[in-house]
């Protein structure tokens, strides 16, 4: 472990590419291949798988499992329990050789309990709103809410 980034007695995390400033709390389990940037804050009870790419500033809040093939760029915010998906006709004990990529961009807000299905572009700035279901891309600035998710407004920024 580094002293640039802090991990709680009661984690895991086997990766050695985190960045400086980063907090990884209790029972959060990093898996050796997943890449976390500086001043990320990676709350109780997560996982992060080794496909992924978290940005800076990032904060996962309790509950959320990162699976590979889902990238996080800077100043992303995943609010509890949202729920990422990797594969889009999960079977037991089948597994596909490339996962589908998931990109939730820039500055993009996740409220709690939304499910993002595989696949999805999340623009720069956008807002899941809690309990979404997000089943296709969302464009930058848009705010969606519902199941399926569907557009309400833009914001500002």
């Amino acid at each position: 472990m580094s002293d640039s980034y802090f991990v709680h007695p009661r984690a895991l995390c086997e990766s050695s590419n985190i960045g400086d400033g980063t907090r990884i709390w209790a029972f959060a389990h990093v898996l050796p291949g997943a890449k976390i940037g500086a001043d990320a804050n990676i709350c109780d009870h997560t996982f992060v798988e080794n496909d992924v790419t978290i940005g800076d500033r990032v904060t996962l809040k309790c509950g959320v499992y990162v699976w590979d093939g889902i990238d996080l760029e800077d100043d992303v915010f995943v609010g509890p329990n949202a729920t990422f998906t990797n594969d889009p006709f999960p079977r037991s004990k089948q597994y596909l050789d490339e996962w589908p990529r998931t990109c939730v961009e820039k500055g993009a807000s996740i409220g709690a309990n939304a499910t993002i299905l595989p696949g999805i572009r999340i623009g720069a700035n956008a807002m899941v709103g809690a309990g979404a279901v997000v089943t296709k891309d969302v464009p930058a600035n848009a705010v969606v809410v519902g199941n399926p998710a569907r557009i309400v407004r833009y914001t500002e920024s």
